[in-house]
């Protein structure tokens, strides 16, 4: 299949651009607080620090490319990046990302230092990598066993490559 590499600039992060995939944690004081509840359906949360390296991915002009996702069907997740600014792309969880329209889906958002995202389950996602530095430390929340649930779709075997605009 051919390949059809588009770009795509990060948006900012806001509720709105982000509630197809997941939402933005809020203050205990604010009266949304607890409208959204993380699940695990396999009961087995858990919380680390993980990494990710700008020489993960290939690097291309001006930016990072992104050839593949992952999703995890039985948890949602929570990453925040605890020292540089990320990138991070997602698609929704009803996307089947089996053909090159499916890149038309793929959203990119910037995720500042110490701002916590949640993926929705079975939200397709890359990263968070890096945006200005070699590397990225995050803590994450998610399933313990998340490698028995680890989907991978390789975007450029479908033809929906992205290249990533971070600078």
């Amino acid at each position: 299949m051919p390949e059809t590499t588009r770009r795509i600039t990060p948006a900012a992060l806001s509720p709105d651009a982000w509630a197809p995939f997941g939402w933005l944690p809020v203050a205990d004081t604010d009266p949304r607080d607890g409208e959204a509840r993380l699940e695990f359906l396999w009961d087995d949360v858990h919380v680390n620090r993980i990494g990710h390296r700008r020489d993960e991915v290939p690097v291309v002009p001006g930016g990072l490319s992104c050839r593949e996702l992952f999703r995890h069907d039985t948890h949602t997740q929570v990453v925040m990046p605890l020292d540089v600014n990320s990138v991070v792309v997602v698609a929704p969880a009803q996307a089947e990302m089996t053909s090159p329209d499916d890149a038309d889906r793929l959203r990119a958002f910037i995720v500042p230092v110490l701002t916590a995202v949640v993926l929705h389950r079975g939200t397709w996602h890359w990263g968070p990598y890096p945006v200005g530095a070699e590397s990225v430390t995050l803590l994450n929340v998610q399933g313990l066993r998340y490698r028995e649930d680890n989907a991978r779709v390789d975007l450029a075997a479908v033809g929906a490559s992205v290249d990533i605009v971070t600078g």
